[in-house]
């Protein structure tokens, strides 16, 4: 399988051979355990922090569960990284995430908020959009602010793959609730073109990890045959007045023009933008903090981003 794929990363290389082909899961339940078992068997040790908090984030008369990280040396910090976390919107939670939200705080020097949006197909779009959004204006509110102890100006939205949709989106939206601006938005390999319309997804249309088919199945589940609307980020208009943005994509990806994309039209509309791109990782790496270096060099670049934009 990997023979095809020159350029990869040893480590990448050897967790792809490793792998096994067992088909499809049976059923939705097994699919997503599945999904955290991978992650507990590559994700490596849990770093410990200095407490991990549950908090139920207002949604009009619905509250949604999350989970706030404190940092192992700089509990009392006022930063936040509010992070909407990847799965294709149909899998993954706060325990498949725990490992990257613990990592992601102690890099940063920040709090995370580890939101467990609601998945497909239960809830399908706009469903998990309205999630995120009530989340990021919460954490900027004054209500949010005091309860997370944090300044709402000091707030970051970050999320990975389908988490990176959700991230763009919610920050978009946020230019118009009145409420003090997200400080920056960081996208890993975010899930931006429904229509998948890129080079990379015909390059990478069989993979290695991602496939264009898998990305059929997670759009379909997601939108439920409903017009994309807003999660169409790269096909909405206006641009402008979008908060710095740093955005990391794997090389061996189907949705690494998504992201390179979605710099190029920030950039045109004056936003400033850092990019990474992974040559020789597949999608998904960000979870695998066991077996791959380069996912402790992207989590540290995540948080050298958070430190310098509220530096």
């Amino acid at each position: 399988m990997t023979a095809e794929w020159p350029g990869l990363h040893p480590q990448a290389r050897a967790l792809l051979l490793a792998a096994t082909d067992e088909g499809d899961p049976p059923s939705l339940e097994a699919d997503r355990a599945a999904y955290l078992d991978t992650t507990l068997q590559l994700g490596g040790a849990a770093e410990p922090v200095a407490g991990v908090e549950d908090v139920l984030v207002p949604r009009g008369e619905e509250r949604i569960p999350a989970g706030l990280y404190l940092p192992q040396h700089e509990a009392d910090t006022d930063t936040l990284i509010v992070w909407l976390h990847g799965g294709g919107w149909y899998v993954g939670d706060i325990p498949t995430f725990d490992r990257v939200a613990r990592s992601l705080a102690n890099a940063a020097g920040a709090k995370v908020m580890m939101l467990d949006y609601r998945l497909a197909p239960e809830h399908c779009f706009p469903a998990q959009t309205h999630d995120a959004i009530a989340a990021v204006a919460w954490a900027r509110g004054e209500a949010g602010a005091q309860r997370l102890g944090i300044d709402p100006a000091r707030v970051i939205v970050g999320g990975d793959s389908a988490g990176g949709q959700l991230a763009a989106v919610a920050v978009r939206a946020a230019r118009t609730d009145g409420l003090p601006a997200p400080a920056a938005q960081l996208l890993v390999y975010p899930a931006l073109d429904p229509r998948m319309e890129s080079a990379s997804y015909a390059e990478y249309a069989d993979g290695p990890m991602l496939t264009r088919e898998d990305m059929e199945q997670c759009w379909a589940r997601y939108l439920d045959g409903r017009e994309p609307g807003e999660s169409a980020v790269l096909e909405a208009g206006d641009h402008a007045g979008l908060p710095p943005t740093w955005i990391a994509v794997a090389g061996h990806d189907p949705l690494r023009d998504d992201g390179l994309r979605y710099a190029e039209v920030l950039r045109a509309a004056g936003v400033p933008v850092q990019q990474r791109v992974f040559d020789d990782m597949v999608h998904g790496f960000l979870r695998w903090g066991g077996v791959a270096d380069r996912a402790r060099e992207l989590l540290d670049w995540l948080g050298d981003a958070a430190r310098a934009t509220v530096s």
